[in-house]
């Protein structure tokens, strides 16, 4: 299969030259977007490697402890896990030289924004292979904020805040992308009692800013408690609050977050949820954040194999925000999941002529993520999936583990977030995907005609 990739790589960079812009001087180019030439490695850092134990916070939470709950009705032999288990800052700094030398430059890292301190007790129970179930989940992810000036304690170590991270990942020559979230804050209702900091968001000095009360969205009342303003009364994912976009201070309070992490060595933000707040609001805040950086870098997710859909986040009019492309991830793993497919299949998800994308080159392209499945191929698939990702149009996105076919298959609450470790990341060197992607991410990073 390793001859038919490359045939197939030749192919993709025949389409690519057919698909670039003239430059002035003759030359071919797909794009002119600087963050176009990175790779990006993607952990979600409390699974990668506990660099620090003394801020796992072992005994948080008391009753509703926080620190390594596993999921009810794992298979022999199987294991999933809704608490913490230790990854941080520290374990991803330790493992720079590691992600550098396989041919990565960037190292997009979840949400760092403090979390609630407890399991949430609300919603449906999380068992093995179940969806949109948080009862007995903790906000190891960081996608639960509640204070989004405040660094999460599980990640810091002593000299080693988010702004030292970031010079220290730049001093191995690698990015941090950080991931955002402006949708939704922690979950808001169903407790039986109302827990500490679910449902509320603190401001930069600790002020409480906004409280869903552990009523339901319809129950909110926004006009008579200002403590509900910052929530829409529709709902939206799970028992999350729904941040209301219509509400200027929400932007204020979002854009000084986020300008704070900038400021503290962010070099590009993945945008959680995009698709679940209107185009405008993204413009106001693209604009924002861009008067300041221009040219700032953001890729969102909208979960969506339309590509028409997904593509209204990267025009101009609509903030010039790029996009994970989900249509390419579906045909990548149709693809290499089956020996013996038709390649030609993914030329119909590149739209190089005449698509929807302002510009295809600067998709953020991957087969692996935290939210499906992992691809579930051999380890040729695998390494034919990268051999194309990293050869073809778009800013390749390999999700940890991946580099070495970890829990392949597995889903959410079935082993896809498990926890990696520093054992798993000094055997994975020299496997047969890991030797191979090293190849393939070492010689993108190298050759500018395959940025």
């Amino acid at each position: 299969m390793r001859r038919r990739v490359t045939k197939l790589t030749l192919l993709a960079l025949a389409l690519a030259c057919v698909g670039h812009a003239h430059a002035a001087s003759g030359d071919l180019y797909g794009t002119t977007e600087p963050f176009a030439s990175e790779a990006i490695y993607f952990v979600l850092t409390d699974r990668f490697v506990n660099g620090d134990t003394s801020n796992d916070q072992r005994d948080q939470g008391g009753v509703n402890h926080t620190f390594d709950r596993p999921v009810a009705g794992a298979p022999e032999g199987e294991s999933d896990n809704i608490g913490y288990l230790g990854g941080d800052f520290k374990g991803v700094v330790d493992n720079a030289a590691y992600i550098r030398d396989m041919g990565f430059t960037s190292v997009w890292v979840t949400p760092i924004v403090d979390n609630p301190d407890e399991a949430f007790t609300g919603g449906k129970p999380v068992s093995w292979g179940s969806q949109w179930t948080d009862l007995g989940k903790t906000g190891y992810h960081g996608y639960w904020g509640v204070n989004f000036y405040q660094l999460d304690e599980h990640l810091p170590s002593e000299g080693l805040d988010f702004a030292s991270f970031t010079r220290a990942m730049k001093q191995q020559k690698l990015d941090v992308v950080l991931d955002i979230v402006a949708n939704h804050g922690s979950p808001s209702y169903t407790m039986p009692v109302e827990q500490p900091k679910f449902g509320k968001i603190y401001g930069r000095d600790g002020k409480l800013l906004a409280d869903h009360q552990n009523l339901p969205p319809d129950k909110l009342d926004p006009k008579g408690n200002p403590l509900h303003a910052f929530y829409n009364m529709r709902g939206g994912l799970a028992e999350l609050s729904d941040l209301n976009e219509e509400n200027p201070e929400v932007l204020e309070y979002l854009v000084g977050a986020y300008e704070q992490w900038i400021d503290q060595g962010a070099a590009a933000f993945r945008i959680d949820t995009i698709g679940w707040m209107p185009h405008r609001f993204w413009k106001s805040f693209a604009d924002r954040i861009r008067a300041k950086r221009p040219g700032f870098f953001m890729f969102g997710e909208a979960f969506n194999y339309d590509a028409a859909t997904i593509a209204g986040h990267t025009l101009p009019r609509n903030g010039g925000i790029s996009v994970l492309d989900f249509p390419l991830r579906a045909k990548l793993v149709e693809t290499f999941e089956k020996p013996g497919s038709d390649f030609a299949e993914l030329e119909k998800a590149l739209y190089l002529q005449d698509g929807p994308y302002a510009n295809p080159y600067d998709l953020v392209t991957f087969y692996d993520n935290h939210d499906m499945a992992r691809m579930d191929a051999s380890d040729e698939g695998f390494i034919d999936a990268n051999n194309w990702l990293f050869t073809a149009r778009g800013i390749p996105a390999i999700y940890y583990g991946s580099e070495t076919g970890f829990m392949r298959g597995r889903a959410e609450h079935q082993g896809n977030r498990n926890y990696y470790g520093q054992a798993r990341v000094d055997a994975g060197r020299g496997t047969p995907i890991h030797r191979n992607l090293t190849r393939i991410a070492q010689l993108r990073r190298e050759s500018p005609a395959l940025q």
